[in-house]
């Protein structure tokens, strides 16, 4: 079916119809009901509104276009204190209750979420993470935040406690609160969980700082609050199979059951008086206990702060790219949608405008048409546009353009690539098919299907067409850790022929010199992490079709030059013949294009390869000359990657052009005449002769409307699910008619913070893990900086006083004089006031000349020092080195010198080194070894470690004198101990998992959730990213080891109010037992 549309070049601002309309919101988030039960505040389309309690048209109170979430209510009504991310992270501010302007609180660059209020009203509580107290023991991640507070009129900021708080209430006299825990990683929005990871309900006691865990359901307990009169409180849990409002006895602990919902959970629990007030699926309910709750009618009538429609530059964001075979015209992709411009970037036209994803942009046969795919209608098809109008021969400066479905069926259809002849049609159907289509004929055939290719991304096959229309080349994955090439005939009339079959990654292969040959990149030569996995570095090789191309290939200098200089006389030869007569051009014709069928000569063809680059490197991309004779390819040593160009014949190898770029791809016009890069969604043409590189400065902008763009990212979003989730049943779920639920509510989102928590909520009904959304906002607020210290928060007076120096920090320096007790009294001239978060003074000051004013304990002793504030990033390193020393220090101490000690933060090359280094080198002589794996992120090394563990020493190398050696050389041989807990996630529970099944040792701590999947996470046009399980896998008894936690030997906990407080229970508790073993050896 064929439609007819306009673009204009340059279009013009829309403006969005200003009438106030009357709604009603289907998707209110974050309820709250005031202390008198009155009113209730929530969230909608990213700003707060207020309601009464009994529904009606809501009052907006923030008019921000940046995301306003979490109010919570001061204990008079009069304030609101909520999270706003208007400084480009999530800060703290208060309001009046009734709107007007807002009062920020905090200003730390890591998010910080209000909790509650303090019982007087004076302090807000707020979680985030910005450093451990000085005597916490835990792994100092990122993801594990502290509980602060701060005046509710602005002040100085103070720890509470050293320790994750996710939800709390406190009692009405102040003397402690409610709080939720977080044990370790996982989506906060994913449902029918049960394991180590879910979270329970505690009690904290302000006197004598203590905490007491009131639930200990398998699986959720949330958001506890304070039911009237505080004999009891309310909760959710999902014991009944999803999140419902609980009650428990503080006394008794007996706990009831008040609500009964079943295809949703319950969000957002809040109550006062005989009130209770929540969210369910979009909508807000109150009820009283006893009662069955009921769903408060709410309406909004209100202007957008921000039209939906938006501005987009494309110049910087294009995702992919093809030249047109006249070589004036570049077709591309950007923000999802397809262009087209001149090669100059003067003149742009946009080809497409739908809210949909367009993807796998190429020029049809002779560039008549722009053809890609596009997912609409809940599935990807293909599609070109042509130009109409005769008199228009460039897309670029075309008026009117006809589209047409190219394949279109019951499935999936993308990555389409015409051969050259321009005949037939090669395609990926339903994402695991391989298929040529003759566009005569409409005949298809299958080259491979899904019984040979797996899928873990939309557009992760490649394949391309030979110079003659006959052939293709295709990188075959086999395996995760296996890629090779195989050539299929486009017929499908001869069986796959398998070229290179090596064992490594083997990938990319291209044809070269007129189908002579062809280049491909492998690792096999190439330096590789000591992880199997890790990073690799690269080389370009070449495989010859034909013996002749082969042997030319191999010629000296001087025999190629011979060579050469006798074609050229030959030529000079021909030309002093007489011409043919005409008759004679028809059997001229019919020989040229039967020279151009590519032959094979398939004797010996696997040994006529060559290694092209002379050193292996971080290769991003190459490609050959017109003439075959220069290798040009995107690579890097250091800092940025550059052209580098390696003449074949004499091995000459230069950097051509230096770029100090990112990686990126480079693309030959059909003559072979100009080369372009597309790096970091920027075009630039490169001539390596001139060594030089001009950037192609595309002059368009185009409007985008983003909640249609939303609509369809979630459409792909279930599209994808359905067709890749690892498991067929999907959990028990229905996954149509959860996507049926959710989708309604796309319409009523305001904000890709809201898009985000809707997919979380939607993926998290799988109850799977590397699943959700993730948006982490525009960028550009603060970025506080450290001074390389822990404080001490009992200090209440100005100044920032020093707890202790973190060794290797800022202030760790010769020529600095601080100690711990010291005073940090002013900071670039500024005193460090009491009345303001200490974070203000050290925002944007990383890496910068910082003046410090500095005093002993009693405000005496001043001294003034200049030094260089660092990131968070480079002090969480420095945190972890300290973590690593303390606990090493502690177990060499407790075995009296007998074990060491490693810690395994994450599973890569980096890490697999320092067990290598710590065990063989400075640990090798100990017994035995504490392995640490607590608080593992993951990644990809848990073959390489359970081979390092299972050492078996089986030769000595001796003289008389002395053992200098042994076999194996590169294992441990000797006994290990391993530490687990409830934050280990993705690989660190493969880990965990081998290390049980393969009983390397005792296990000791706590259970590790089961995570031991593949994460599917894919960027969507937004900037925002998802993902969900697409591979999984089975322990050594056959059982999916997704949800399928693994027990520790010894159950450990490291409890709160210990921990925080300086010793690790679970540290202590493996030191004792891995002694004991080596006493009854």
């Amino acid at each position: 079916m064929k439609k007819y549309y306009f673009l204009l070049l340059t279009m013009l601002f829309i403006l969005p119809i200003t009438a106030m309309a009357q709604i009603t919101p289907e998707w209110m988030r974050y309820p709250v009901v005031s202390p008198d039960g009155a009113s209730i505040a929530f969230v909608y389309k990213g700003d707060i509104y207020r309601v009464g309690i009994d529904g009606g048209e809501a009052v907006r109170l923030t008019f921000q276009p940046e995301m306003d979430m979490q109010p919570i209510w001061s204990p008079d009504g009069q304030k609101l204190a909520f999270a706003s991310e208007r400084h480009g992270n999530f800060d703290v501010f208060v309001m009046d209750a009734t709107g007007g302007e807002a009062t920020r609180l905090t200003y730390h660059s890591n998010n910080e979420v209000p909790l509650s209020f303090s019982a007087d009203g004076a302090l807000v509580y707020f979680d985030a993470h910005r450093q451990d107290a000085v005597t916490n023991r835990e792994y100092p991640t990122t993801s594990h935040t502290e509980l602060y507070m701060v005046p509710s009129n602005g002040g100085g900021v103070e720890q509470v406690f050293s320790l994750p708080v996710k939800a709390m209430s406190v009692n009405s006299d102040g003397t402690g609160f409610l709080y939720e825990d977080m044990p370790g990683r996982e989506d906060p929005w994913r449902k029918h969980h049960r394991s180590a990871v879910t979270h329970d309900v505690w009690w904290y006691n302000f006197k004598d700082q203590t905490h007491s865990q009131l639930t200990n359901f398998e699986g959720e307990d949330r958001n506890p609050v304070w039911a009237d009169g505080e004999a009891s409180f309310y909760f959710l849990s999902e014991r009944s199979g999803t999140f419902n409002v609980f009650e428990q006895q503080i006394e008794s602990a007996e706990v009831e059951q008040l609500t009964n919902f079943d295809t949703h959970p319950v969000r957002f629990l809040s109550a006062a008086k005989d009130r209770i007030v929540f969210g369910y699926h979009g909508d807000i309910f109150s009820m009283k206990k006893g009662d069955e709750p009921k769903r408060i009618p709410i309406t909004i009538r209100t202007q957008s702060v921000n039209s939906s429609l938006e501005r987009i530059d494309v110049n910087s964001g294009i995702s992919e790219m093809d030249i047109s075979p006249n070589g004036k015209e570049m077709a591309f992709v950007a923000r999802g949608e397809v262009f087209v411009t001149s090669l100059d970037g003067s003149m742009t036209k946009r080809i497409t405008s739908t809210p949909e994803n367009e993807r796998f942009v190429q020029f049809g046969p002779e560039g008549k048409s722009v053809v890609y795919a596009s997912e609409r209608n809940g599935k990807w098809s293909i599609f070109q546009s042509k130009i109409v109008r005769s008199d228009e021969p460039f897309f670029f400066a075309s008026t009117l353009l006809s589209e047409e479905a190219l394949v279109s069926n019951e499935f999936d259809n993308y990555l389409p690539k015409f051969s050259p002849d321009g005949k037939k049609l090669a395609f990926i159907q339903d994402r695991r098919t391989l298929k040529v289509r003759d566009l005569s004929s409409g005949n298809e055939v299958v080259l491979l299907d899904d019984s040979q290719l797996f899928h873990m991304s939309d557009g992760d096959k490649y394949f391309t067409w030979s110079p003659d229309s006959k052939w293709l080349l295709v990188e075959f994955d086999r395996l995760l850790n296996n890629a090779d090439v195989h050539l299929l005939d486009a017929s499908g009339k001869q069986p796959a022929k398998i070229l290179v079959n090596s064992g490594y990654y083997d990938r990319s292969p291209k044809w070269a010199n007129g189908g002579k040959q062809m280049i491909w990149f492998s690792n096999r030569n190439g330096l590789k992490s000591y992880a199997t996995s890790g990073s690799t570095e690269y080389d370009v090789y070449s495989m010859f079709f034909t013996q002749e191309s082969w042997d030319e290939y191999n010629l000296s200098e001087e025999e190629f030059k011979l060579q050469q200089a006798i074609e050229e006389a030959q030529k000079e030869a021909s030309k002093k013949e007489d011409e043919e007569d005409k008759k004679d051009k028809k059997s001229d014709k019919s020989t040229d294009e039967s020279s151009n069928v590519i032959s094979f000569d398939w004797n010996d063809m696997d040994d006529r390869v060559s290694r092209l680059t002379i050193h292996s490197s971080r290769l991003s991309d190459a490609v050959l000359s017109k003439d075959g004779k220069t290798l040009y390819y995107l690579t890097r040593f250091d800092s940025g990657y550059d052209l580098w160009s390696t003449d074949l014949r004499t091995r000459d190898t230069k950097v051509a052009i230096k770029l100090g770029g990112g990686s990126g791809q480079l693309i030959w016009d059909d003559k072979q005449e100009n080369l372009y890069l597309l790096s970091g969604g920027r075009v630039a043409k490169l001539d390596p002769e001139k060594g030089s590189k001009s950037n192609i400065s595309i002059a368009s902008e185009t409007m985008l409307d983003a909640d249609k763009e939303r609509m369809a990212m979630f459409d792909h979003i279930a599209l994808r699910t359905k067709k890749i989730f690892y498991e067929p049943t999907f959990h028990g779920i229905d996954w149509d008619a959860m996507v049926s639920e959710y989708r309604p509510k796309v319409s009523h989102l305001g904000h890709d913070y809201e898009f985000a928590e809707l997919v979380s909520e939607l993926v998290g009904e799988l109850n799977v893990s590397h699943a959700g959304g993730r948006y982490r906002g525009s960028g550009g607020g603060d970025e506080t900086a450290s001074l390389g210290i822990f404080m001490d928060y009992s200090h209440s007076g100005n100044g920032l006083k020093i707890a202790e120096i973190i060794s290797g920090g800022p202030l760790d320096k010769a020529h600095i004089n601080v100690s711990v007790g010291d005073i940090i009294q002013s900071i670039d001239g500024e005193t460090v006031s009491n009345t303001i978060d200490w974070a203000y003074y050290l925002n944007h000051k990383a890496g910068k000349r910082v003046l410090l004013s500095v005093t002993d304990a009693k405000g005496k002793n001043t001294r003034e020092m200049v030094v260089q504030p660092v990131s968070l990033g480079s002090l969480n390193s420095l945190l972890y080195e300290r973590f690593v020393d303390m606990n090493e220090a502690e177990v060499i101490e407790k075995s009296n010198g007998r074990l060491g000690y490693v810690h395994i933060p994450g599973m890569g090359d980096r890490q697999f080194r320092e067990v290598f280094d710590r065990m063989l080198g400075k640990h090798y002589d100990k017994e035995a070894i504490v392995v640490d794996a607590r608080n593992n992120g993951g990644g990809d090394l848990v073959a390489d470690l359970e081979m390092f563990f299972t050492g078996t020493r089986f030769l000595t190398y001796a003289t008389e004198q002395m053992v200098v050696g042994g076999e194996p050389t590169s294992r441990w041989t000797k006994p290990i101990i391993g530490l687990f807990n409830e934050d280990m996630y993705s690989d660190g529970h493969c880990y965990a998992s081998a290390f049980s099944d393969l009983e390397l040792g005792t296990m000791v701590g706590t259970p590790v959730p089961g995570t031991c999947s593949f994460a599917g996470w894919e960027g969507l046009p937004n900037g925002s990213v998802w993902g969900v399980v697409p591979v999984s896998a089975k322990n050594k008894a056959g059982e999916w080891l997704e949800n399928n936690q693994t027990m520790p030997d010894m159950l450990v906990r490291n409890h709160p109010g210990v921990v925080d407080f300086g010793r690790d229970e679970q540290l202590e508790a493996a030191i004792k037992q891995m002694l004991l073993e080596l006493s009854e050896q």
